[in-house]
């Protein structure tokens, strides 16, 4: 079978997911208790609660709720979100650059640090260099990543004034001064909230990197090498760094839930403007549409990053090309 038949079943399963991933998001908000208005516990005539459940359609029963977002979405509309008033399209829109902002530098910070001490500890295992670090790292990638934020943000925010303490950008400067300047000021308003989730991230893919890097060391080809006197930063950069990049590519499938999901609490902790912190608000407000559009949207980003993940995999080690293909063929005989 060939690997266009492998990829277009992977697809399937894909959407699959992301329907399913919808289904049970739309089910479980729905069969929450609560009312989807006054969801903060604010005083609200009971007659504009059941005249938004009527023009919301949410007095309806569920399947028929279901079946019409379902028909809905195809036409690629994701609903009106009533705490907003205004489409959900509009509202993702807005807000969806700035997690991509800040999860691209924070997931570009994880794996550049991360590999980058990952190798290191690897090339001085068990010596006192990796004792240290592999302590450290494991001390961070314990934190939990809100106590780590509001650490970086006493320190660095608001004792030492080194960085914002929160918002995407200058709201007084911004707006008269050039481009180049917002584009600037964004960054530096970036710094903590980006740095917060990519240390974290970094302890984990150093830790991981540390151990494919130890794995691939034992191996035959790199004895070999070795005793070929071929140089050292050889043997580490073009053989064994390059097949341990299995496991970073495998890595970065598994960042991007950690990546979104930690979104929610920075961009909430930062003042952060992001889809995480929208999702956030929505729920407290029991905005049905909004709540599964933010669902929709993060499913479809987590499950496509791990099928360009795969796809990386196959490029880089044919044999896993090989191997799918065979299970390809088992699967359909």
């Amino acid at each position: 079978m060939t690997v266009a038949a492998w990829l277009l079943r992977r697809l399937v399963a894909s959407i699959a997911i992301i329907v399913a991933v919808v289904t049970f998001v739309f089910i479980l908000i729905h069969l929450a208790p609560g009312r989807p208005c006054g969801g903060r516990d604010e005083i609200v005539d009971p007659t504009i609660c059941e005249q938004v459940n009527r023009q919301m359609g949410f007095d309806r029963p569920i399947l028929e709720q279901y079946g019409l977002y379902l028909v809905a979405l195809a036409h690629g509309n994701l609903g009106y979100s009533f705490s907003l008033r205004r489409p959900v399209r509009d509202a993702i829109d807005d807000t969806l650059p700035f997690t991509l902002q800040l999860a691209g530098v924070a997931l570009v910070l994880d794996f550049l640090l991360g590999l980058a001490l990952g190798i290191y500890q690897a090339r001085r295992a068990n010596r006192l260099p990796d004792v240290i670090l592999g302590n450290v790292t494991l001390f961070v990638y314990s934190l939990p990543t809100f106590w780590l934020a509001l650490l970086l943000l006493l320190v660095f925010g608001e004792k030492l004034a080194w960085f914002p303490v929160g918002g995407p950008s200058d709201p007084v400067l911004c707006p008269v001064i050039d481009s180049a300047f917002c584009v600037a000021d964004r960054l530096w308003h970036l710094v903590l909230p980006a740095t917060t989730l990519g240390l974290v991230g970094a302890a984990g893919t150093a830790r991981f990197q540390r151990a494919a890097m130890l794995a691939v060391a034992s191996q035959d080809y790199i004895r070999t090498a070795r005793a070929k006197g071929v140089p050292e930063r050889r043997v580490v950069l073009h053989h064994q760094l390059r097949n341990a990049l299995l496991s970073f590519i495998t890595r970065f499938g598994l960042a991007l839930p950690f990546l979104l999901t930690g979104a929610v609490l920075i961009e909430t902790i930062f003042a952060w403007p992001g889809m995480g912190r929208l999702g956030f608000e929505a729920i407290l407000t029991r905005d049905y549409p909004l709540v599964t559009a933010t669902a929709l949207i993060a499913s479809t980003i987590v499950v496509a990053g791990n099928l360009v993940a795969d796809l990386l995999l196959g490029v880089a080690d044919p044999r896993l090309r090989v191997r799918a293909a065979e299970d390809l063929d088992i699967v359909t005989a």
